[in-house]
């Protein structure tokens, strides 16, 4: 477990200055007087609770969510556990705070509103001394590592080593989704450049003043990383992050089989959206056999889903060729079929014998899809004659605008409701508030990684399993599903509250651990009770006693 001894250099000031030991007020007498901290604080002696209510107050007094984001950037840089319990207390407040949509906004100002480094920079600049340099991280116990080269942040696009707020927000939901201590979670940006005019011109850009780099630099300086991770780290997991199309698809296959890692923009984003399909048809009573899903986005998020749907179909007995048939999608080109002229190798399993169709709506009549996801990070397309032929075809069409942050969502909650006669089955990637329409109040699903990564992840530390494996994100899926209630679903929400993501969590990580430990994926002897061992690990953000 976690050492929360302090060393004889962490007194007086120097531990009031440490996020990890810090409890500001909380301090008791007997632990002011042996931590030599006399003098160094308001002499009230408050609880974490009230502490908590001070926080509160001043985010709630903040008048845009950006300045809400830095006051709880600040408040982890100076105080962790206070930081998680006013996250984990507040979640369904906090987490658009923390993460999608502000995170977004974060990245795009990262230069600007930069204060205080948090995270691991690797650049090109360190090639040939990467295990060197990380070993000035200071935590040694890293059991996660988020990395990314910010090549694809959310729908915003190449933001460099601005994107770092990627990697510390996707952490801090490991820590309050998922019980991952703080001090074994480490966000890394692989800083290879930027094709990001703006950010080259800024002065205030804190990343390489140069063009991406590709090709051989690049991978040296990836599998560098990784062999050093892997040597310093012993069982790390290491999940790949907004990486874009050209490196995400071949870096996961080329590591996948060797080194616990996987890209949550493929496979989380895959588990996610199945789950949300799955629950669905609790509501419309039909069947996963009888599915039509049309993609909007061919990128990663869309095949990952389509190939973990794939994989539910053959769980029922359906064929690999036939499943994919039940995936369609339509990219920049048009939709995508059989014969078209450079077609990447991630879209080939999905390009299907058909008439080449060019708008979205032209292919929602031709093909009469069940379901309609948007990943494609255009907001507004699927437009109002979309999702009125939706409810045409289908008597609860489903509508998932998948797309982040919210100002890139296909359609906004409202609107899928209101044109489809309040019949629509909705999810989006970003928050929406619930929508009135008659004297029926709709509760939008949010369809957010955060229900399947830190589950996933937390089982694959837990069982210390070597690899991940695409049935673990599969599991997850019917996991997460499973857990939907009727109370949910009556109100219209394929997805469970998110004041449930730690116990939602826990029995995604059971389910994943269970498949490490069957499937002889790890050398630890599984316990009696995966669950009660999975919760014993998972850290509560309380303040250890000193003295």
């Amino acid at each position: 477990m976690i050492d929360q001894t302090v060393p004889g250099l962490h007194a007086g000031v120097k531990i009031l200055h440490d996020p990890v030991r810090n409890k500001g007020t909380a301090y008791t007498e007997a632990e002011r007087d042996a931590l030599k901290l006399r003098g160094l604080l308001p002499p009230r002696i408050h609880s974490m609770a009230e502490q908590e209510l001070r926080v509160l107050g001043n985010i709630r007094a903040k008048t845009t969510d950006l300045e809400r984001y830095l006051y709880l950037v600040a408040l982890q840089d100076r105080n962790e556990n206070l930081f998680y319990r006013v996250v984990i207390n507040h979640l369904e407040e906090m987490m658009p705070i923390i993460y999608t949509p502000t995170v977004g906004k974060a990245c795009q100002e990262f230069q600007h509103i930069f204060r205080k480094p948090r995270g691991f920079y690797v650049s090109l600049g360190d090639k040939g001394r990467v295990k060197e340099i990380l070993q000035n991280w200071p935590h040694k116990d890293v059991r996660i590592i988020v990395i990314t080269d910010g090549e694809r942040i959310l729908g915003l696009g190449d933001l460099g080593a601005d994107g770092m707020g990627i990697p510390i927000g996707k952490l801090a939901l490991y820590s309050a989704c998922a019980g991952i201590h703080p001090t074994q979670c480490m966000p890394v940006m692989l800083d290879v450049g930027t094709n990001n005019e703006n950010l080259l011109n800024d002065p205030l850009y804190n990343g390489l003043e140069r063009r991406r780099v590709r090709g051989k630099d690049y991978d040296e300086l990836f599998d560098e990383f990784i062999t050093a991770a892997k040597e310093l780290f012993p069982g790390v997991l290491i999940q790949i992050e907004d990486f874009g199309n050209t490196n995400a698809f071949r870096l996961l296959e080329q590591y996948r089989g060797n080194t616990c890692l996987f890209d949550d923009d493929i496979q989380g984003t895959g588990a996610v959206a199945v789950a949300g399909v799955i629950a669905a048809m609790r509501i419309t009573g039909g069947k996963l056999a009888d599915q039509k899903i049309l993609f909007l986005g061919a990128g990663e998020a869309g095949i990952g889903i389509a190939d973990v749907f794939v994989s539910a179909l053959k769980e029922k007995g359906m064929n690999e060729e036939e499943a994919r048939k039940h995936c369609w999608f339509v990219d920049s080109k048009g939709l995508l079929v059989a014969g078209r002229d450079n077609i990447a190798v991630h879209k080939e399993p999905y390009a299907h014998e058909h008439e080449s169709i060019t708008g979205f709506a032209d292919a929602v009549e031709a093909l009469k899809p069940t379901a309609i996801l948007g990943l494609s990070g255009q907001p507004r397309t699927f437009t109002r004659e979309v999702i009125e032929a939706m409810a045409r075809i289908n008597e609860r069409p489903v509508i998932f605008a998948l797309s982040n942050p919210t100002s890139q969502a296909e359609c906004t909650a409202e609107q899928a409701y209101t044109w489809s006669a309040g019949r629509a089955i909705f999810a989006s990637g970003s928050p929406f508030d619930p929508v009135k329409l008659g004297n029926q109040l709709f509760v939008p699903g949010q369809g957010n990684n955060a229900y399947i990564f830190p589950g996933v992840g937390l089982g694959v530390i837990v069982s210390r399993s070597r690899i991940v494996t695409d049935e673990m994100f599969l599991a997850a899926a019917h996991s997460l599903a499973n857990q939907v209630t009727e109370a949910d679903l009556e109100r219209g929400r394929v997805y469970p509250a998110l004041s449930r993501i730690r116990q939602v969590s826990a029995l995604i990580a059971r389910d994943v651990a269970k498949i490490a430990y069957d499937s002889g994926f790890t050398d630890r002897e599984e316990p009696d009770d995966i669950l009660a061992d999975i919760h014993e690990y998972m850290y509560h953000p309380v303040y250890p006693h000193y003295a």
